[in-house]
């Protein structure tokens, strides 16, 4: 029990639970005053007993690593039900030693949990009260109740009579660099998407603050709850649209007990390649385009040669001669097998030794009188034995049909791309062969990939050996145990030397497999290796920034179509960027998804969104922002430099630096390097670091992130979207400062401070 005094009962009540569910914590995770072997040391046999099963229960069950994982308060509400029971709700479940009972915390994703969420006075679901419980550590701090039966008259003194206070409080509290779960205020429009089936593309679109990123999360957390067989075998993959931003959402699924999720962007799809160049928007628009498919298969097609004019093949004194109708018989004989390039190999090596049997035979079995062939099938069979280990076949079978990697397709076509391209295009993507990859060459990569194949016959080959390799060292341990056995028993009676031993009772290919290491790797960890891994379920963040061709590398990862995917086509800035849900999704599924739109802006007051809107209005008059919960009464303003750029951008940094939570100063990139020069703690870098007080982004790093304080620099040098999002990363205040002319949705804007 606490030795916090409390002033009431009710929030005594509160303490005591989380006291008796925290000594519970404290046992499953090795931290309780009374261990196992404290309890065993007191003779308390069946209360060691009982620790004993539950911690087993909890390291099977992964309740284990969850309660390791879990961040902050584990309970946060309670739900009183008309008849008098109560429920207290939490980020994980908990029971007591009989799982027939109630369990003594709720997870939050249970159905008997939803009434939290969506009980209102109008449907109050069979409750009586809503509580929300505010916790520092293992304190409870505060209580807010909501009373949803009005014919109760009892009153706690805790009543919000709104129902706001935690939301607000939330929305109003300093922000860390990193996101924080939402399980607390999850709103009834938020619940309806975290709780959808998981079978199909459902769209989530939602404007800036809207809780896009924080839905989807959550609603990967209840995926995981609700089909955790399915999903804990093919895992989960979340994919972001840059490394920071992959940062900022990492601990929201360790906070909620799951971590069997793999997070990425598309920059990290392709094992082997972690690719953080970016294009030029010319050249990352050419490789995102659908077209760029047929481009590479052509290339391949096109590594499928001809003699020119023929290939000569000394074997055994005759020389055999290779043209280009004798091997393009045997290329679409090949081609006709419609496998990937590599995979094909095995075939055309066939077809291409067949055909010189053929000509050796002829020339050297053929009875000069009448034609006829001297040889019989054994003959046949040797011949074409004999050129299989003629290394100039092999030579030409090189020349002709080689093995090809993804990375060296890529780069060869991306270094002589002008066979394949108009000029134009040709002249944005070409660039010498080197080891950095962008972003935007990992789709090409995977495309390379899907239409190469991978001839698996020399891992084969490898593996069988190293399993020769294995057996053999496995038969050396069983020999020398048996030597070891029969000198020990060789001077004593014949009945002690019928004693079995290993190499009576398994044999050397059984020893090696108990011998081999089983591969303990997470669903998600082996996921990250595996280019051809089905995921159980796919979440895209800003999904309307992915090129079509990046999404054929991501359908390819979900062949059963179970897809979330996150975004506001107004926010669109990419190049490559389809924008429209439509032209995303026709391609593979047609019409046959589900579209929900979030339409409450949460993070952006109402006096940012106004002038953030107007940006976007003075080039769609019809544009419609998503609705500010809430109102600072801070007007944003708008402000010219006064002298150089980095002394101005310095002392506006100072007036907006909150004294809790993150300021971002958002300015295009070629500025970075001298603004980062003046800003104490600063730098200039493709990775910042969101904790820092304050940060240095551009508008493309902050998509999905959010500040305290936001300062934008040089607006005028931002696209309409960038612009937007910069407008609509602050909970609290906004600055702009410029030194030439403004966008005309700033210039037009009225009221917002300008100077």
């Amino acid at each position: 029990m606490s030795n916090t005094e409390f002033p009431d009962d009710e929030l005594r009540h509160e303490q005591e639970f989380i006291d008796g569910l925290y000594a519970r914590v404290d046992v499953l995770t090795g931290e309780a005053e009374t261990s196992v072997t404290d309890a065993l040391a007191q003779g308390d046999k069946p209360m060691q007993a009982r620790l004993e099963r539950d911690i087993l229960v909890a390291e099977r069950s992964g309740l284990l690593a969850a309660l390791n994982a879990v961040d902050g308060s584990l309970c946060f509400g309670r739900i009183d039900l008309a008849d008098s029971a109560t429920h207290h709700i939490g980020r994980i479940g908990l029971r007591e030693d009989d799982a027939e009972r109630t369990p003594v915390l709720i997870d939050w994703r249970a159905d008997v949990a939803r009434p939290f969420y969506l009980a209102t006075g109008h449907t109050p679901m069979g409750l009586r009260r809503r509580r929300h419980l505010t916790t520092e550590g293992r304190t409870v701090t505060s209580l807010h109740d909501e009373i949803l039966d009005l014919g109760d008259a009892t009153r706690t003194g805790y009543e919000d009579p709104s129902g706001d206070a935690v939301l607000l409080a939330a929305l109003n509290s300093a922000r860390t660099g990193r996101m924080s779960d939402i399980v607390q205020t999850i709103q009834a429009e938020q619940d309806e998407i975290i709780r959808a089936p998981y079978r199909g593309v459902l769209v989530v679109e939602g404007g800036p603050g809207t809780g896009k990123t924080a839905v989807a999360l959550h609603r990967a957390a209840y995926l995981l709850y609700e089909y955790r067989e399915l999903l804990a075998r093919r895992a989960v993959l979340i994919v972001g649209p840059n490394p920071a931003f992959l940062g900022y959402i990492g601990e929201v699924l360790p906070s909620l007990g799951e971590t069997g999720v793999l997070l990425a962007t598309v920059g990290e799809l392709f094992p082997g390649v972690k690719a953080t160049a970016v294009d030029t928007p010319q050249a990352a628009a050419v490789k995102g385009r659908a077209d760029m498919a047929e481009v590479l298969a052509a290339v391949v097609r096109d590594r499928q040669a001809l003699p020119d004019p023929v290939i000569a093949i000394e074997h055994d004194r005759e020389v055999l001669m290779l043209d280009d109708g004798l091997v393009g018989v045997a290329r679409e004989r090949t081609r006709a097998a419609k496998l990937p390039h590599n995979a094909a190999r095995e075939h055309f090596e066939g077809h291409i030794l067949n055909t010189l049997t053929e000509l050796y035979a002829e020339r050297v079995g053929t009875d000069p009188y009448d034609g006829s062939s001297l040889l019989d099938a054994s003959d046949v069979t040797q011949i074409r034995d004999e050129l299989a280990e003629n290394p100039e076949v092999w030579s030409a079978v090189d020349q002709l049909w080689p093995r090809i990697t993804p990375q060296r397709l890529v780069a060869d076509f991306l270094a002589e791309p002008h066979d394949y391209l108009p000029e134009a295009d040709a002249d944005a993507i070409r660039r010498p062969v080197s080891r950095v990859w962008t972003v935007a060459d990992v789709p090409l990569l995977d495309e390379a990939a899907e239409l190469l194949g991978e001839d698996d016959r020399l891992a084969r080959a490898r593996a069988d050996r190293e399993r020769e390799t294995q057996v053999a060292y496995a038969q050396g341990v069983l020999d020398v145990s048996y030597a070891s056995r029969t000198y020990e028993f060789e001077d004593k009676d014949d009945d002690d030397s019928e004693v079995l031993s290993a190499h009576d009772i398994i044999d050397a290919e059984r020893f090696a497999e108990r011998q081999e290491e089983a591969d303990h790797r997470s669903a998600a960890e082996r996921a990250a290796g595996d280019r051809t891994w089905a995921f159980g379920h796919i979440i895209v963040d800003e999904a309307q920034e992915l090129s079509p061709m990046a999404w054929r590398l991501l359908m390819r990862r979900s062949p059963t179509r179970s897809m979330t995917l996150v975004g506001d086509p107004a926010q669109t800035a990419e190049a490559a960027g389809v924008g429209s849900w439509e032209q995303i999704l026709a391609p593979y599924v047609e019409d046959r998804w589900e579209h929900t739109r979030l339409g409450v802006n949460y993070r952006t007051p109402a006096e940012i969104m106004e002038l953030a809107a107007a940006v976007v209005r003075a080039e769609h008059p019809d544009f419609e922002p998503p609705s500010s919960v809430r109102a600072t009464g801070v007007r944003p303003w708008v402000r010219r430099a006064d002298g150089e750029l980095p002394e101005a951008v310095a002392k506006a940094v100072a007036e907006l630096t909150p004294d809790e939570g993150r300021l971002a100063v958002i300015a295009p990139r070629e500025l970075h390097r001298s603004l980062a020069a003046r800003l104490d703690g600063v730098t200039a870098g493709t990775e910042p670091d969101l904790t820092r007080t304050v940060v240095l982004l551009d508008p493309r790093q902050a998509k999905g992130l959010e500040f305290d304080s936001v300062l934008v620099v040089e607006p005028a040098r931002y696209g309409t979207s960038d612009l937007y999002v910069a407008l609509t990363r602050a909970t609290q205040r906004l600055g702009v400062l410029h030194t030439g002319s403004l966008p005309r949705g700033l210039a037009d804007a009225g009221g917002a401070g300008s100077s």
